[in-house]
């Protein structure tokens, strides 16, 4: 089979595309219909009545009595008074990994410098309020204004109308994902922003998920669609093994492509240790219109899909991804309270007053005066008065024949006003037990009744912890690919705003292995992230320091008072007390209770060693010093002493061992003398006078 040109192959996979993208939109249409519907239901003045309903009160009063929007608030400032937050862990489970901290201080730094709230939060309002939405990941240029500044660094998109925007493969079963090997996002541009950017005539991208309600204007725009495609990959990996026992690894590709790294191998002794057979996954970002391609935008770093996705309540049936907000199960009760309230406000403007009813000739030539007495409020009013056959005026016949009456308001009206109120506070959460709070109410009391409606939007919060959790994968593997440079400086950012920066791919060398590293290394940053997701109180903090205030009426310790009082101060909110909070940090930081960032750590550093020591301290450490020279002294003394008696009992030994040396010797030669004699032969024995006997 011929291989396709590049044109070609662009033009099949657009055509790929377009079909994979009509299946999608056909199993998916109703759904994402409703999300967005939704979303008009809860923001836009005049959505609540779209529809039938608005048309049965055609050129009637229509009132918004708007309670789910302010359910949707809620929530989403339940989300902002506590962001989620992502924090890496090893993959080990070490737990001293201190570039783990590193890593979540880069994250923070990145989120910052984008703003990466506006994308969190868009998200997440519209997941809270229709169902879904989602943001983008993109690499880009740390500073665009200088030109000799390569280095990449992450940005945070959001994605709006995400609903109608953002599509994954119908195989794609988990929430967050990460299984997906295809996502469209649609984007509109200004059609005169299209014709400059591309030559080619407008064609928008086929997009059939919409509302049958628009505004009065809308923009002129062509919609464009972004193809993130992962594409599989089998390769072959080959480890080379060296002459001192270490290897070193290449893919086959590598080596095809440069030859000279296989020669320049053999020629240092290194010989083919193994080889593994890997497939590897890489993202590719293309840009369409609905006639082409317009751009191949490359592969995109990381090689994960950069769109992250959240969903406020999901789940999956008939093989079919369908989710809902919190407007969703609200809405019929809203309309119904909308429509009960305009009717009952349209029958108190039409029968507010008794209304007299005359006959044609009473009424003749004074009916303006009638009709206009509501606004110019006349001070009187004329009618004629009826006459008879002989054109006398019959007495009486000025007055009105007859009065309109209101009509009674029906009993199921009144039940129904009370049932619809009833409901929306079972579906949306009764939110005045936990906005009315009374004088002598205790603040366990507060926190409890908190407490409880924390429960009722947990799902969002929950499922925007996957979304965040995703986030902090895909930019893990995306700052990987691009953060190669070495002895690259980046910022961090610390839990509490603290900023200081670390030096990345920085080479060192190892004293006690005589080995050398490669210090803060990114490519070999081998962690997953975590998040946390508690009750997500308005109050925590206060409730935080509420424990640590009792807590310090039983805390014996000076020292242990202390550290309550200082962690109280770090969670207290208030105006103008930043500083003190500063002033208690270090004080912490000091103490060892909270772990100091990286600029901490060199401040204390350098503050023990230039601090000088005061006169007591001197005083102290002088008698110390004496006490311990005294003391060697004494030692030195002991040991001379003990030296001597040792000394004395050597001599004594050596004294007492001559003494038996000698005595020994005595009686060897005793013995000997009388040995020789013993050995003589006898003699005759003679007298005293020399004569024989």
């Amino acid at each position: 089979m011929a291989r396709l040109s590049n044109a070609e192959r662009l033009a099949q996979i657009h055509k790929e595309a377009l079909k994979e993208f009509d299946d999608i939109q056909a199993a998916q249409r109703e759904e994402r219909r409703q999300c967005y519907e939704d979303r008009r239901f809860y923001s836009i003045a005049g959505a609540q009545w779209e529809g039938p309903l608005g048309e049965q009160f055609e050129n009637k009063p229509r009132f918004e009595f708007n309670r789910v929007h302010l359910a949707v608030i809620r929530v989403v400032n339940e989300y902002r008074a506590n962001r989620i937050t992502v924090d890496f862990q090893p993959k080990d489970g070490s737990t001293d990994d201190e570039f783990a901290d590193h890593c979540d201080g880069m994250l923070r730094a990145d989120e910052k410098k984008c703003s990466a709230n506006e994308a969190y939060d868009n998200a997440f309002e519209e997941a809270a309020s229709g169902g879904i939405g989602a943001w983008r990941l993109r690499a880009c240029y740390e500073d665009d204004d200088d030109d000799e500044n390569d280095k990449q660094t992450i940005a945070f998109d959001p994605i709006f109308d995400a609903d109608v925007s953002v599509f994954y493969d119908l195989g794609a079963k988990r929430q967050d994902k990460a299984d997906a090997k295809r996502c469209y996002v649609l984007s509109p541009i200004p059609r005169s922003e299209y014709e400059d950017e591309w030559d080619d005539s407008p064609s928008s991208w086929p997009r059939d998920v919409y509302s049958p309600e628009y505004d009065w204007a809308t923009p002129d725009v062509v919609w464009v669609c972004e193809l993130y495609r992962i594409e599989e990959k089998k390769e072959t990996l080959i480890w080379f093994r060296g002459l001192a026992g270490d290897e070193v690894k290449h893919a086959q590709s590598e080596l095809d492509d440069d030859p000279s790294i296989l020669e320049e191998l053999t020629a240092t002794g290194y010989t083919e240790s193994r080889r593994k057979k890997v497939e590897r996954k890489q993202c590719r970002k293309y840009l369409m219109s609905g006639g082409k391609i317009l751009e191949d935008c490359g592969l995109v770093p990381g090689g994960m899909i950069p769109v992250v996705v959240t969903y406020g309540k999901r789940w999956v049936v008939n093989g079919i991804e369908r989710c809902m907000g919190h407007v969703r199960l609200a809405k019929d009760a809203q309309r119904l309270t909308n429509s009960l309230m305009s009717w009952l406000a349209d029958m108190a403007g039409r029968f507010d007053t008794e209304k007299p009813i005359f006959t044609p000739e009473q009424i003749n030539g004074h009916a303006v005066m009638w009709s206009k007495d509501a606004i110019e409020r006349y001070p009187y009013l004329l009618v004629n008065s009826l006459r008879d056959a002989n054109g006398d005026p019959i007495p009486g016949s000025a007055q009105a024949i007859g009065y309109t009456k209101a009509p009674n308001l029906p009993p199921a009206m009144a039940a129904l006003t009370q049932i619809a109120g009833e409901s929306l506070q079972d579906l949306l959460g009764n939110q005045q037990a936990g906005e009315e709070v009374h004088a002598n109410m205790s603040g366990k009391a507060v926190e409890l009744i908190q407490n409880r409606l924390d429960m009722q939007v947990f799902i969002y919060m929950d499922n925007f912890a996957k979304a965040m959790k995703r986030s902090g994968e895909v930019w893990l593997a995306m700052k990987k690919a691009i953060t190669t440079e070495a002895e690259r400086k980046v910022k961090t950012l610390g839990p509490n705003g603290e900023t200081s920066a670390i030096v990345l791919n920085k080479p060192s060398y190892d004293q006690a292995t005589g080995m050398d590293y490669v210090e803060n290394d990114m490519a070999s940053a081998n962690y997953e992230p975590d998040v946390e997701v508690g009750p997500s109180s308005s109050s925590k903090r206060a409730a935080t320091v509420r424990a640590l205030t009792g807590m310090m009426q039983l805390a014996a310790d000076p020292e242990t008072q202390q550290v309550l009082s200082g962690l109280a101060m770090l969670n207290m909110e208030g105006e103008g007390i930043s500083e003190a909070r500063d002033y208690y940090r270090a004080k912490m930081v000091r103490m060892g209770v909270v772990k100091p960032t990286e600029e901490e750590r060199q401040q204390l550093i350098a503050e023990q060693q230039n601090q000088q020591p005061d006169p007591q301290s001197q005083y102290l450490m002088a008698a110390a010093e004496q006490a311990a020279a005294d003391a060697v002294n004494k030692r030195a003394k002991t040991v001379e002493t003990i030296a001597s008696a040792e000394l004395k009992r050597a001599q004594t030994a050596e004294t007492y061992a001559n003494a038996m040396q000698q005595a020994t010797q005595q009686q060897l030669a005793s013995a000997q003398m009388l040995r020789q004699l013993l050995s003589q032969p006898a003699v005759d024995s003679m007298d005293f006078s020399g004569q024989a006997m």
